[in-house]
């Protein structure tokens, strides 16, 4: 199953090792969904895990983006037309989109009504049916 994770789940994966956030990064290490990102994606996930007020190992962070780029699905998406509140959120939907999966973010106000657009709690009571 391919999916794009958004940059809040990441960060909420490294602040909390046991929450929710972190079940769905797990299934990415495992192998069980497939990362789905094109090269702005990176380059936003590198910057924001890198901000200092966060204080992220640089061995943990090197060793989360080395995982998606090697195991993951890279693209090069279409422009779409859709407006956004905040359009830095519109690469993770045109990836989701072109790839046909499932993005999955906490900010599900900034995306478009989309089945395919999910919280992490809903995302991952889908793999569950």
């Amino acid at each position: 199953m391919f999916v794009v994770i958004d940059t809040n789940v990441l960060v909420s994966s490294l602040l909390s090792r046991n929450g929710a956030p972190a079940a769905v990064i797990g299934m990415v290490l495992t192998g069980e969904i497939v990362p789905c990102y094109d090269y702005r994606i990176l380059n936003e996930y590198k910057e924001v895990l890198r901000r200092p007020k966060f204080d992220f190992e640089e061995n943990d962070i090197e060793t989360l983006i080395g995982w998606i780029e090697a195991y993951g699905y890279s693209v090069v998406p279409k422009p779409l037309p859709d407006d956004f509140v905040d359009v830095n959120d519109k690469k993770f939907y045109e990836v989701a989109k072109f790839c046909g999966a499932i993005l999955v973010t906490g900010n599900l106000k900034h995306f478009p009504h989309d089945p395919l657009v999910m919280s992490v709690s809903d995302f991952l009571a889908h793999r569950k049916n």
